[in-house]
């Protein structure tokens, strides 16, 4: 995947401006948002993802990461429950994902084909945020 360049860098390197240290009194979240930014992109797990992308956190850089994994395991627990890196991948604003149109149909399709079983635990309302998904990537075609 061509989108997957800079696996060696990390977002503070791509994703300029450098963040300062978050303040002595920052949230858990806060505080482990500023630690990503700092880990090779090759580096970040699934749940660093999921993290990065719920708190729209250079998104050029780690939407396409969560693709590649999303491809080979739309379900995937990342963090707290199967299918939550692909709700969170979904619910990414859409000029996010006008950058990179060719991921976007790609986890459309994925998503249109899940089986109803797939999706039948996730959080109430998922099933809708995932219907949104489709219709707002199929401008994209």
């Amino acid at each position: 995947m061509d989108h997957l360049l800079h696996l060696d860098r990390t977002l503070d390197a791509l994703d300029p401006p450098r963040w300062a240290p978050p303040a002595s009194d920052a949230t858990r979240l806060v505080r482990k948002v500023h630690a990503l930014r700092r880990v090779p992109l090759g580096e970040l797990r699934p749940a660093d993802l999921h993290t990065l992308i719920s708190q729209r956190v250079a998104l050029p850089y780690v939407l396409p990461l969560a693709v590649r994994s999303l491809l080979d395991e739309p379900m995937l627990d990342a963090l707290f429950y199967e299918g939550d890196l692909l709700l969170a991948a979904a619910d990414a604003p859409m000029p996010a994902w006008t950058l990179f149109p060719d991921l976007a149909l790609r986890l459309r399709t994925v998503v249109m084909n899940l089986p109803e079983a797939a999706t039948a635990d996730l959080p109430r309302g998922a099933t809708e945020e995932l219907a949104l998904f489709v219709a707002r990537t199929g401008s994209l075609c």
